[in-house]
């Protein structure tokens, strides 16, 4: 079984999209835990016509998506998990290309895909642990062996997912990278940016010392803070 646990704040408005695009899924041994964490929005009312199929767990107050997906982690019962966000629309044969990539693979902790982002297509790399120690090439939204996923750290706010991967790898697991967009985020919603996602500048933004020129650019400096968080805690400095 494949548990898929979403956390999800205010996002009534996808919800359908999101939890069609899994019951379309080829591979049908699947559990869903849908989290509500403390939206405010129609998600109650949304999700009606799926709670025969979905795992529904309402929070009255917005926890933490750290503490959401965790949550999720702790009552699957697959023996693979799939953490994602609420606005994922996955192609019908997304979790049978992983499922079978960690079947060919059993040395591999996890197997992860290219993907969209609203315009935006990020291709990734086969799995190299030097590469991962100095940038974050995979997405949440992979599909892991119950037993290796550590978890997610309720002190990390920012590249949660690159904190997962590094984890295990340091560990000595490794990852099987399937070269193909398997999944969408956020593709085609005309929709304000959720909280929890980065707005997306191309790289040269990163490049640019903005400070010289008296300008802050505020998704640029959470973006090296949250470097230096995951540098410090895996000892990369």
């Amino acid at each position: 079984m494949i548990s898929i646990i979403i956390p999800a704040l205010n996002e009534g408005k996808v919800l359908p999209r999101t939890l069609d695009s899994i019951f379309a899924q080829s591979y049908k041994d699947i559990e869903v835990i849908y989290i509500n964490d403390g939206s405010t929005d129609n998600t109650d009312e949304a999700i009606k016509p799926y709670l025969d199929r979905v795992a529904y767990i309402r929070h009255e107050k917005n926890l933490d998506k750290q503490v959401s997906r965790n949550e999720g982690l702790a009552i699957a019962r697959g023996e693979y998990v799939f953490v994602c966000d609420a606005d994922i629309v996955m192609r019908p044969d997304c979790l049978e290309k992983m499922f079978k990539a960690l079947e060919d693979h059993p040395e591999c902790s996890f197997a992860y895909s290219g993907f969209k982002w609203e315009w935006k297509t990020f291709k990734s790399f086969a799995f190299d642990i030097e590469r991962l120690k100095k940038m974050n090439y995979i997405n949440t939204a992979s599909l892991v062996r119950r037993t290796d996923h550590p978890g997610f750290d309720p002190e990390i706010h920012k590249f949660q997912d690159w904190d997962v991967w590094l984890t295990v790898a340091l560990r000595g697991r490794n990852g099987y990278y399937i070269p193909e967009i398997l999944f969408s985020i956020g593709e085609n919603l005309e929709r304000a940016v959720r909280p929890g996602i980065s707005k997306w500048l191309p790289r040269i933004a990163y490049k640019i010392p903005w400070k010289l020129f008296g300008i802050r650019q505020k998704a640029v400096e959470k973006y090296e803070e949250g470097r230096r968080a995951i540098k410090a805690k895996h000892h990369l400095l």
